[in-house]
């Protein structure tokens, strides 16, 4: 096994735990509000899913040492909001992007759909801005550009993206958390077969520039896709859509896959990060 790397505590006296170069940190440190007497509460993971989560948090992965690039994405797992696919819509993912210099963070977000939740859409919503001003935070103990943090999601993941993506952003500066001064808006979002409920009823001009990928007999999630591009189009904001003919809903990141096409999407992710210049290096 691998020894424990640190343990540091950070302004907030959260303590940061890291091992095999993965930090784990805890939205809030004290628990998510109004359900702080929970955070102790373990999560369930089995094989390739994580549910129960009551202490939301990102799990940052770094890439290997001199080859980060400035870029960083946090990366919204799916799961239909009643579980995390964590392993293969999380760690897999993190290793695609890692491998290519950006740092990945992927965010265990709270379930609103698990059965017996407390939680609603809104705490979801709550989980996803906090991340993304949590990374603010670090940008520069992480050697993160914050004009190259973008963000990712699959499937349901991909509607916790939406939420995030087309909101304003601005932080409050006069908050007493030093987190919530953080912008959360993103430079730009993955989505990979998206569900429907973070289409807006238009995109606006100022929205982040987007990456979208399904496959057309996905009943659920090619929709949400086309829909997507035809808003992205009207507000002349820069789009790419990748529409395959197979792969239906759920090959993550294309490992698993028998179809050629779908077990090589991710090659046309690194196409379009390197075309928009987020591989490369920041000085």
């Amino acid at each position: 096994m691998r020894k424990l790397l640190f343990c540091l505590f950070i302004f907030y006296t959260s303590t940061l735990i890291a091992q095999d170069s993965v930090l784990v940190i805890p939205l809030w440190p004290n628990g998510a509000p109004g359900f702080e007497s929970r955070r102790n509460e373990a999560e369930q993971a089995k094989d390739w899913w994580v549910k129960n989560i009551h202490n939301p948090s990102i799990n940052v992965f770094f890439p290997p040492k001199g080859k980060a690039n400035g870029t960083a994405v946090v990366i919204c797992p799916g799961g239909g909001h009643r579980e995390l696919v964590y392993t293969a819509e999380g760690v897999e993912a993190a290793k695609f992007f890692t491998d290519l210099g950006v740092t990945a963070i992927v965010l265990k977000y709270r379930l609103f759909r698990e059965e017996n939740s407390p939680y609603t859409m809104e705490h979801t919503k709550a989980d996803a801005f906090r991340a993304m001003r949590l990374v603010h935070s670090h940008a520069a103990e992480w050697n993160i550009d914050t004009a190259r943090l973008g963000i990712m999601g699959f499937s349901a993941g991909g509607e916790v993206v939406a939420w995030v993506a087309y909101d304003q952003g601005a932080g409050n500066p006069s908050a007493k958390d030093p987190v919530e001064r953080y912008s959360s808006r993103p430079a730009f979002q993955i989505l990979i077969y998206p569900g429907p409920l973070g289409v807006p009823p238009a995109v606006p001009a100022n929205a982040p520039p987007a990456f979208l990928l399904a496959a057309n007999d996905d009943v659920c999630c090619s929709v949400p896709v086309v829909d997507l591009l035809q808003k992205y189009r009207a507000a002349k904001v820069p789009v790419e859509v990748h529409l395959y003919a197979q792969g239906n809903h759920g090959f993550n990141m294309g490992n698993r896959s028998s179809l050629n096409s779908i077990k090589t999407w991710s090659q046309r992710l690194a196409d379009w990060l390197s075309d928009n210049n987020w591989l490369v290096k920041k000085k």
